[in-house]
């Protein structure tokens, strides 16, 4: 199961299965994907958190529940898992990953599949699935996305435990925290960071940053002369300009 709290512009999902260190079945897939469309729908939504319960992120997918073998079933079911990435890739709202204790297996799948992530020094990704002897299948591609070629090959295929800060490193962590403690303060600064930006801004930074990872430099600087003609016509740069003056005047002297 899962639980979705929201408290201000910040929606949180939290996996909540702790006797099976958050292992997911169809059913959290599903609830996982309504929560992810329901703050992308949000308006009001800045922010959206995804973490574990029980001090642990999630240990992939839960093995001890035997999977139904109609191949239609089995495409459903792993078309679900998909979706988790779909709908994160396609909203506007960016995703934070909170991760403590493990994120292994689909759980290393969907730290990488978010935005940001912000760890515990102490946390442990992996590509695990490898040791079971079948491939990460949805997690190669996003590290192929996301770090060298060698190195995501390594990972996706070795299955070996990666400590927190080796991806902060590589810079695949964007906050790393000693302890429980200061990673909820972590945790809170970043998201207040996230919050305090202009919505239209943040939408539009995402797009063009998802759209330039799979394009020519070329084509991509095309896209960001498009997207400053949008901004300018929008009113957005004009209404940078007026906060921008703002900032510039002299403090009114009081005597």
């Amino acid at each position: 199961m899962i639980r979705v709290e929201i408290e201000a512009a910040v929606h949180t999902i939290t996996l909540d299965a702790p006797a099976v260190r958050n292992a997911f079945d169809e059913s959290m897939i599903s609830d996982l994907i309504d929560g992810i469309r329901a703050a992308a729908a949000d308006p009001g939504c800045r922010a959206l958190l995804i973490t574990g319960a029980g001090h642990t992120f999630c240990a992939g997918r839960n093995l001890t529940k035997a999977a139904d073998d109609d191949l239609g079933a089995m495409l459903d079911r792993e078309g679900l898992w998909e979706e988790v990435f779909q709908e994160l890739h396609r909203s506007t709202t960016p995703s934070v990953a909170v991760v403590e204790g493990y994120a292994v297996a689909g759980g290393f799948t969907l730290a990488m599949g978010c935005d940001f992530v912000v760890a515990d020094s102490g946390a442990v990704f992996g590509a695990y699935e490898m040791r079971n002897g079948f491939p990460a299948a949805v997690n190669t591609p996003l590290l192929a996305k996301l770090v060298p070629p060698r190195m995501a090959l390594e990972w996706a295929m070795m299955g070996q435990p990666i400590p927190a800060r080796r991806l902060y490193e590589l810079g695949l962590v964007n906050r790393l925290a000693d302890g429980a403690a200061e990673l909820a303060t972590v945790r809170a600064t970043f998201v207040a960071d996230l919050v305090a930006l202009e919505a239209e801004a943040v939408a539009l930074t995402l797009e063009l940053h998802r759209a330039a990872r799979n394009l020519p430099l070329s084509d991509a600087l095309t896209m960001g002369k498009q997207q400053n003609t949008l901004i300018a016509a929008s009113g957005l740069l004009d209404r940078a300009m007026r906060r921008f003056a703002e900032k510039k005047k002299p403090a009114t002297r009081r005597d």
